[in-house]
């Protein structure tokens, strides 16, 4: 057999493996997209004709009720924590609440630039031991010390609230949180990353990601019945039903051993029978803007990586031994989604090498080499299958990104599927290889950068 024959038997090879798997997650993505515009059009044509759609503001009216526990767990973070919590202090409309900031007895130069925002809601809390550990060891700390904060205070907080070092928080979230902890165990607020102009592919791919998550397929989620993971910022969990989770789990909701405890989190509620919803809603009637927590996102490749390897370590790998298959159709359906990254990675660098070795052989054939044997009549028809169903993700991926922020950025999502594509591929490497070996056994946190200003994005 000539090289040239192997390699396009090989190309071939490569081709209706990619093929056959795109056309399942395809599919599979299809669902997701006929549920959610279904889920539009029945609700236009019955409940918005007897009610107004909601906002934020009419939902928040009238006094507030109750104590809200914000906790912000934080490592080496001294460049930005001082000003996320001045920004925090300034932006929050609410009575009655105490921000509760976890640092490391190793980590003096953030104690110091907690204990520089002089206000009585701000209360730095040393863990006990050296850091980094986890981000769940740093929250159940900060969990422990509001037992014993309640015990002396003679009061009980309304709900715990998550944020981290860098976000941008918004001026009602906290009246939000009062109001709909007393209806649900967790509520989710949308995550908006915020456009960083220096880093236009990489941290701008966030931006397509979370518009189209948090835009339709947290909505579905909900839909369908399946518990809503925590994104561990702009999320807040009743005190009932942080209480519950801890008895359950030896005094310490958190999970310590997971580097995505959010995740986890909402998962382990939603298991437990509390109601875990998304909620996504205007300021103020007619406005486009919704209530949502902003921050930055990585801008380099290798911190993209390093997160992205975190968030499949944690939901496809160790989740899988975790959390396992409980739940009805609808959850195990997005436990299902939520576990297939590496395999649609697998399946990416399969094309992505399909397509080199095509592309050589056509080369080759300008130079005056045979043609290759053409492509069969079954991986020609997924082919073009495949090609029809990327024009609609790419036309869903355009219109969510551009809802939130502006035409332009939609546009540019189209050719940030690449960088998205590449991350993905490194980033399931790196996390199959750290959960070879165990899995990360500490905080693998990647440096922040606090907003320098507001409303870089229109949501």
């Amino acid at each position: 057999m000539s090289l040239q024959l192997a390699m396009a038997e090989l190309a071939a090879e490569l081709a209706l493996f990619a093929a056959l798997g795109f056309l399942l997650f395809s599919l599979d993505d299809l669902l997701v997209d006929i549920i959610y515009f279904a889920r539009r059009l029945w609700r236009a044509m019955t409940v918005y004709r007897l009610h107004r759609p909601g906002d934020a503001r009419s939902l928040t009216d009238g006094a507030a009720t109750g104590w809200m526990v914000v906790m912000i767990p934080a490592w080496d973070e001294s460049a930005v924590i001082g000003a996320m919590l001045r920004s925090t202090l300034h932006s929050f409309d609410h009575p009655d609440y105490t921000l509760l900031v976890g640092y490391y007895r190793n980590d003096p130069a953030t104690r110091l630039a907690i204990e520089a925002v002089s206000d009585p809601r701000v209360m730095a809390i040393e863990v006990s031991h050296d850091g980094p550990t986890t981000k769940a060891d740093c929250l159940n700390e900060l969990y422990a010390f509001l037992l014993r904060h309640e015990a002396a205070s003679g009061r009980q907080a309304r709900a715990v609230v998550l944020h981290d070092a860098e976000d941008l928080v918004h001026p009602l979230e906290l009246r939000l949180f009062d109001r709909l902890t007393a209806r649900a165990g967790m509520v989710q607020l949308p995550v908006v990353p915020m456009p960083d102009h220096t880093s236009h592919w990489v941290a701008g791919h966030y931006c397509d990601e979370f518009a189209e998550s948090h835009g339709k397929e947290l909505v579905v989620r909900e839909a369908v019945g399946a518990s809503i993971p925590l994104a561990g910022v702009g999320c807040a969990i009743s005190r009932g039903a942080i209480a519950r989770l801890a008895e359950a789990h030896g005094g310490r909701p958190f999970a310590g051993g997971s580097m995505t405890e959010d995740y986890e989190m909402g998962l382990r509620l939603g298991a437990l029978g509390e109601r875990t919803i998304f909620v996504r809603l205007p300021e103020s009637p007619g406005q486009r803007g919704v209530v949502a927590s902003r921050g930055h996102f990585p801008s380099t490749l290798g911190a993209a990586v390093r997160q992205k390897a975190r968030w499949l370590g944690g939901i496809a790998f160790a989740g899988w031994d975790r959390l396992g298959w409980s739940g009805g159709l609808g959850e195990r359906w997005f436990r299902l989604r939520d576990r297939r990254g590496p395999f649609a990675a697998l399946l990416l660098l399969a094309g992505y090498l399909s397509g080199l070795l095509w592309a050589q052989l056509w080369f080759a054939a300008q130079l005056g080499a045979p043609l290759p044997p053409q492509p069969s009549p079954l991986l020609s028809g997924l082919l073009q299958i495949n090609f029809a169903l990327l024009l609609w993700r790419i036309l869903m991926r355009v219109g969510f990104t551009s809802h939130v922020y502006g035409f332009g950025e939609g546009l540019a999502a189209v050719p940030r599927i690449v960088t998205a594509n590449l991350i993905a591929i490194l980033a399931t490497g790196r996390a199959l290889f750290l959960h070879a070996g165990g899995g990360p056994k500490q905080w693998d946190k990647t440096d922040h950068v606090f907003p320098a200003a507001t409303g870089a994005a229109r949501s």
